[in-house]
């Protein structure tokens, strides 16, 4: 699919993307949707007064939880839609549109406290995440930062395997849903150390931060 026509699936998403999260728990691709980003504000840790900047912010479900622990939010997505519908629950927040994988706007050439994401990093193979990681933890992270990753998650490349097998049906060939163990393996080879928790029969939370250079 072209970036054209990906941003217009999501705008044309934007509409209904909050209603498709209230399905029956154990639904895939979506299960335990709340939980999920519960538990990934409780791994981002955030304090008052952090910055936080939400990559694929979409309506701003995962942002809105940072915002009511008093962070200061900036978010970035691309579809123009979907930011709108976040400015209205987050009108504090500052949000601009730009595609992760592209050119940021100067105004994010700034450290935060912490970077989290829900639900996007999917989109892209284990190279581009791994790359895109290693650009906040250079360029966007602050001393003693975290990056907070919530999205449809396995433990393990075998457990991704037997899930696609299972889930024939519904998986789609197309995105790069994450097998724990690879992603964390690749992201210690990058120079940051991870954890995973998983939440759900098919969501999880991965937490990164810089690795400390031996003593």
């Amino acid at each position: 699919m072209s970036q054209s026509a990906r941003v217009q699936l999501f705008d044309a998403w934007a509409g209904n993307y909050d209603a498709e999260f209230t399905s029956p728990d154990g639904a895939f691709p979506f299960d335990r949707y709340d939980q999920v980003l519960d538990e990934a504000a409780r791994q981002a840790a955030a304090a008052p007064q952090m910055r936080v900047l939400d990559l694929g912010v979409g309506t701003g479900n995962l942002a809105a939880r940072l915002a009511r622990q008093g962070c200061a939010v900036w978010g970035v997505d691309f579809s123009a839609e979907m930011l709108a519908r976040a400015q209205a629950k987050l009108p504090g927040a500052r949000l601009l549109q730009a595609d992760l994988l592209g050119d940021w706007p100067a105004e994010l050439d700034r450290p935060f406290d912490r970077v989290v994401s829900a639900y996007v990093f999917h989109e892209f193979d284990l190279p581009a995440k791994i790359g895109l990681l290693r650009r906040i933890a250079s360029r966007h992270l602050s001393a003693g930062g975290r990056i907070v990753v919530a999205d449809i998650a396995y433990p393990t490349v075998a457990a991704r395997a037997e899930a696609a097998r299972r889930l024939a049906g519904a998986w789609d060939e197309d995105e790069f849903y994450w097998a724990a163990d690879e992603a964390l393996a690749a992201a210690q080879e990058a120079g940051l150390t991870g954890v995973y928790k998983q939440v759900s029969s098919c969501g999880g939370v991965l937490a990164f931060t810089l690795r400390l250079p031996a003593r």
